[in-house]
């Protein structure tokens, strides 16, 4: 700078020609919003193997999210979005935020990198016949860099509603009409995202919650498995075969050593379970499923008596912040459903009824954890209609199965 002449403009600055001539003033800049949970980053048509059948337009994109290990910044998440064919009707499309199950912790395992299972793609079908928009998050991590939070209620919660945000910002046609929808995974993901819109996106204008196998995790529940003793405990079904409880514990493992370096997993998993237990960090469920077979993994023989103690943190993440909803909720359960336990997803019914939310629950006879989720479909259909017409619903908080 040629501070001869800055000295020259200030020992004039009470002549206001000669200080016109020295200070030039120029119109201030526009201030540029910085970027946002809820933004739409980017969007693409979506890859037609991917889509669903009979669907009208559909996109994968990527959505800034708040980062739900952390509780602040923003970090990408992607995602689908789904429109049922033709012509939106007046308002726009009403959006089910889809929540999916356990697919697992690795990057690759994202469901909009994979074609829809035939169960989901057939459940998923039946909203868009319904008129229905799908907004499908994959959750942090999964289609992303960074570490996926399996099972934590705060992440999931935070990637469904911004999911959805970032749909109503950028994709023409929808309406700020919304349904929680979720099953395994994605049913204790739908209740959280339920749980925490009213203070994290008191924008969106949820209806009610839709959730099959639904899990839960109570501070009883913790106290409860770090005072069991695993050798004392009685030999299941699953013990001839293939546990699926068995990879999930180990998929809560490595995705808590994912986030904590200090983490070692030789206190929570026994030797026979290290194979499956370094491969959960980097396959998908399927995989995982037949390393646990393979190595004939049981929950006696794959996880230490005190794994429950050593996971604490970990199994405190997957805790909804309130069980008292305020909107309806549904839960769909099978009796048959070993992945889930029934007891467990019956006492969420019991605990959230208490709190009160009010809930429609629906206990299907011989279902498993997968199975419940087509038989629900007429059910549901009952439910939904219901909230978004805003219909008085009765309460059934102790489901007699059928």
């Amino acid at each position: 700078m040629n501070t001869t002449k800055l000295a020259r403009c200030a020992a004039i600055t009470l002549g206001t020609l000669a200080l016109s001539a020295c200070a030039t003033t120029l119109p201030p800049s526009p201030a540029i919003p910085l970027p946002a949970a809820g933004d739409l980053v980017k969007s693409a048509p979506l890859d037609g193997k991917l889509a669903l059948p009979n669907a009208g337009k559909s996109l994968s994109m990527t959505y800034l999210s708040t980062n739900g290990i952390t509780g602040s910044g923003t970090i990408p998440v992607t995602a689908e979005v789904i429109l049922p064919p033709g012509q939106a009707p007046a308002g726009g499309w009403p959006i089910v935020a889809w929540a999916h199950g356990t697919v697992g912790i690795a990057s690759q395992c994202a469901p909009s990198l994979n074609p829809y299972t035939p169960r989901n793609s057939a459940y998923l079908s039946e909203w868009i016949k319904r008129g229905f928009a799908i907004v499908a998050t994959d959750y942090q991590g999964l289609g992303t860099p960074g570490v996926h939070p399996y099972l934590n209620t705060r992440a999931e919660a935070y990637n469904v509603l911004d999911s959805v945000r970032a749909a109503l910002k950028g994709v023409p046609g929808l309406s700020n009409k919304v349904m929680i929808v979720g099953q395994s995974q994605g049913a204790g993901a739908a209740f959280a995202a339920a749980a925490f819109a009213p203070q994290y996106a008191p924008d969106l204008n949820i209806r009610g919650t839709v959730a099959t196998g639904i899990p839960y995790m109570s501070p009883q529940i913790v106290q409860a498995m770090m005072a069991s003793n695993q050798k004392k405990s009685p030999k299941t079904k699953q013990a001839a075969s293939v546990d699926p409880v068995v990879a999930y514990g180990l998929l809560i493992g490595a995705s808590y050593g994912g986030i904590n370096s200090s983490f070692d997993p030789a206190t929570a998993f026994t030797p026979k379970a290290m194979n499956a237990y370094n491969a959960a960090s980097k396959v998908c469920l399927t995989p995982l499923l037949d390393e646990v077979k393979k190595d004939h993994l049981t929950q006696r023989n794959a996880f230490r008596p005190d794994m429950a103690k050593v996971l604490t943190p970990a199994l405190k993440t997957m805790m909804y912040p309130t069980l008292k909803l305020s909107q309806p909720l549904f839960v769909g359960t099978g009796t048959a459903d070993v992945d889930v336990a029934t007891a467990g997803q019956l006492a969420l019914v019991h605990d959230a009824c208490a709190a009160g939310t009010l809930v429609q629950a629906h206990l299907y006879k011989g279902k498993d954890h997968s199975g419940a989720v087509l038989t629900s479909l007429p059910d549901s259909e009952i439910f939904t209609k219901a909230v978004m017409n805003g219909e008085t619903l009765t309460p059934q908080c102790s489901p007699v199965a059928k």
